[in-house]
């Protein structure tokens, strides 16, 4: 197949809208008609996974962490960063990466520690606002049911758990088109009444083009009037961290024992226990330390993530345990979830995960 048809469904799930302003995900080097039968998937495209691509006959590598991270200025192999771009290229091996983007999901990076933890009842920690915007439109009364479908199939309508959500108004709508015009309804020169819904619904606005597209196709009228709003409402779905509950509250020594094995960690840093149960539990793949404020205020009893500085720690002050993991670790299994998404769509395509370990920190125990 094509590399645009693995891209645009990796995007159809995590959309390149949700990453972070500092990120880089999306297709780094390669062309979308390049075809491929195989895909090599790890957490980072280092020389090694290049290698490895290489000498499976892989023809893209699908990475968490963008290999790029701001423009490159030079190209003569100085840096690993530079020699892995200048090896895939000279390989024809595409890079695509979904890194942000894929953490910020509600089936992304954190659901999958959520998962690996056993973790209830999971939800966003920190959801997105100024994602969603609304479409009103004024259709007439006999077409309304048509247009609704058409946006609602083209991704409005959305809030939470429901679909095909939307606030309806009849009113009539008043129209006189000059002699130039062809009206769907009355005649050039004359003022129309015509009975009218008001049809309001939310979307995403990196679906905007689309939803509009599908508005033009099904509205009948020549001059299809719409009004376009951005809202300020957090996206439930979409955001950073996640917080969940634990079945039967434990002891905090006992499971930060568990975090240690079901999460591979060799070592694990954290702040003084509570003598608390743990029920509540906060976790953020890589790093999370700007999420501490909204775990304590979850009530969070553990925040599981990575890269907290010394002088962070102090910002627990008792109300939680932090547990710092490793980055590495805490989205090691990232990879797992990027293989059973591919496999899942793509059945007859064939998606090896890495045997090379790319965790770039050693511990001496």
């Amino acid at each position: 197949m094509k590399l645009s048809e693995l891209t645009q469904y990796l995007e159809s799930l995590a959309p390149l809208a949700y990453q972070e302003s500092y990120d880089n995900s999306g297709l780094i080097v390669g062309h979308p008609d390049k075809e491929i039968q195989q895909a090599l998937v790890s957490l980072d495209c280092t020389e090694a996974v290049v290698d490895e691509a290489i000498a499976k006959g892989c023809q893209v590598i699908v990475s968490h962490h963008p290999i790029v991270f701001s423009g490159l200025k030079k190209l003569n192999g100085k840096t690993y960063v530079e020699r892995v771009v200048e090896k895939a290229i000279k390989n024809n091996i595409a890079i695509y990466a979904i890194h942000t983007n894929l953490d910020s999901i509600s089936t992304g990076v954190n659901a999958r520690i959520c998962e690996t933890l056993g973790l209830t009842d999971c939800r966003i920690l920190a959801p997105k606002a100024g994602l969603l915007k609304k479409l009103v439109t004024y259709v007439p009364s006999a077409y309304a049911d048509k247009v609704r479908v058409a946006l609602f199939n083209a991704g409005a309508g959305h809030i939470g758990n429901y679909s095909d959500c939307s606030f309806n108004t009849d009113g009539t709508g008043t129209f006189k088109g000059d002699e130039a015009t062809d009206p769907f309804i009355g005649e050039p020169g004359k003022l129309q009444r015509e009975p009218e819904v008001r049809i309001e619904t939310v979307y995403p606005a990196n679906l905007e083009s689309k939803i509009l597209i599908a508005l033009f196709m099904e509205h009948p009228y020549e001059e299809v009037a719409y009004d376009l709003y951005p809202i300020t409402n957090q996206h439930q779905q979409v955001g950073s961290g996640m917080i969940g509950e634990l079945q039967t509250p434990v002891d905090e020594a006992e499971f930060l024992h568990l975090v240690k094995q079901k999460m591979n960690a060799s070592v694990i840093r954290h702040t003084n226990l509570r003598g608390k149960a743990v029920k509540n539990v906060a976790v953020c793949g890589g790093s999370g330390s700007f999420l501490l404020k909204q775990a304590i205020a979850a009530g969070a009893d553990v925040f599981i993530t990575a890269d907290f500085k010394y002088h962070e720690f102090f910002d627990a002050e008792e109300k939680l345990v932090i547990a710092d993991i490793g980055h590495f670790e805490s989205e090691q299994f990232t990879q797992n979830l990027l293989v059973e998404i591919i496999r899942k769509k793509f059945v007859n395509f064939a998606v090896r995960l890495t045997e090379v370990n790319t965790n770039p920190i050693k511990y001496l125990i």
